[in-house]
């Protein structure tokens, strides 16, 4: 992202530059308000940036037509609030799945695998909207990686679960980057989940990046005091 601008009434978001590396998982922190949600929403290309370059592997990002569409299939966005098919566990696993093509076999692979990762094999037949709410998050976050997209967007996936599922979401996480390649991208208000699971910090205050560097620097030696003020769990405004 080259100067990448977003404005609604007033600017929400200015991006001078953000490199992001394949297969890294990156925190995005800060206070609320601080544009980070915008953040994600214009990676994903829900939201169209103001002004400024966006690239991917090297290419300007198509803002319409086929070629956005088939940049959009490559990524998955998971939010806050659970959003789950009324069907069952397995077949919210498998539609991604189902809709990109892939035949029977392979589905039944990695939707197997995939409850298996998060301990849910014997709910597979359980109607989604009978599941806890951290149950349906592990549900949503296995939908989203079944197809192994490139880019994993995820705006406060563990917000209001209890620790046990935190765990289960964070280590699925974890093992996804790892074993897949995948580049996560995690907006997270808990400064150490962060700490716990990203390569990378990018720490976000008033639309702007402040600071971004490996997750032990940011957390022991920042370089900008705003930044140490808010990992230390003050107030930055």
């Amino acid at each position: 992202m080259k100067a990448v601008r977003k404005i609604y009434d007033e600017e929400v978001l200015y991006i001078n530059e953000l490199i992001l590396t394949k297969g890294c998982i990156y925190g995005v922190i800060g206070p609320s308000g601080a544009g980070k949600s915008t953040l994600l929403r214009i990676i994903n290309m829900l939201t169209d940036q103001s002004s400024g370059e966006i690239l991917y592997n090297g290419e300007p990002a198509p803002k319409n037509g086929l070629g956005k569409l088939t940049l959009q299939r490559n990524m998955a966005l998971v939010f806050q609030k659970t959003l789950l098919f009324k069907d069952t566990v397995w077949n919210n696993i498998a539609y991604g799945l189902k809709a990109r093509g892939f035949n029977k076999k392979e589905i039944e692979i990695r939707v197997n695998s995939l409850l298996d990762q998060i301990g849910m094999t014997e709910l597979a037949s359980r109607r989604a909207e009978t599941l806890s709410g951290g149950e349906a998050q592990r549900v949503a976050i296995a939908r989203a990686v079944a197809f192994e997209p490139e880019i994993l967007l995820l705006d406060e996936p563990t917000a209001n679960l209890d620790p046990g599922n935190i765990e289960l979401i964070e280590e699925m996480i974890i093992k996804m980057a790892r074993d897949k390649a995948i580049t996560v991208i995690m907006v997270t208000h808990n400064v150490f989940q962060a700490k716990r699971i990203a390569d990378q910090v990018i720490f976000i205050n008033q639309g702007k990046i402040v600071e971004m560097g490996p997750t032990e620097k940011i957390f022991s030696k920042p370089d900008n005091e705003s930044t140490r003020l808010f990992v230390e769990g003050k107030m930055v405004y």
